[in-house]
């Protein structure tokens, strides 16, 4: 039986990198020592062994809202989280306002 974690963000003001990493800590347990850049997070949700709470779950869905705020940009910052999402472990779900509820 293949598990998911999904976290869902819609609805927090996430407009820089550190509002990102502060929106996921929680919920994804990460340790205290986590090292909040997009390295250290691509390691933590595809190569795992650093948050227990991933590693008990076969792939993380985080869900954002890409209308405003950190993902409706296109810089390198955006284009590097987004990428780190690559692989069968994970996604991210950008929601556009235009989405009907449920889609992605």
């Amino acid at each position: 039986m293949t598990t998911e974690l999904i976290v869902d963000l819609r609805g927090k003001r996430i407009e820089t990198l550190d509002d990102f990493w502060d929106a996921v800590s929680g919920p994804c347990e990460l340790p205290s020592w986590f090292g909040r850049n997009v390295e250290a997070w691509r390691d933590t949700i595809q190569t795992r062994g650093i948050s227990s709470l991933i590693d008990r779950h076969d792939t993380l869905i985080v869900h954002v809202d890409g209308t405003t705020g950190l993902f409706s940009r296109r810089n390198r910052e955006v284009r590097d989280l987004r990428s780190a999402f690559a692989g069968r472990r994970s996604r991210l779900v950008v929601h556009h306002s235009d989405q009907p509820a449920g889609g992605a």
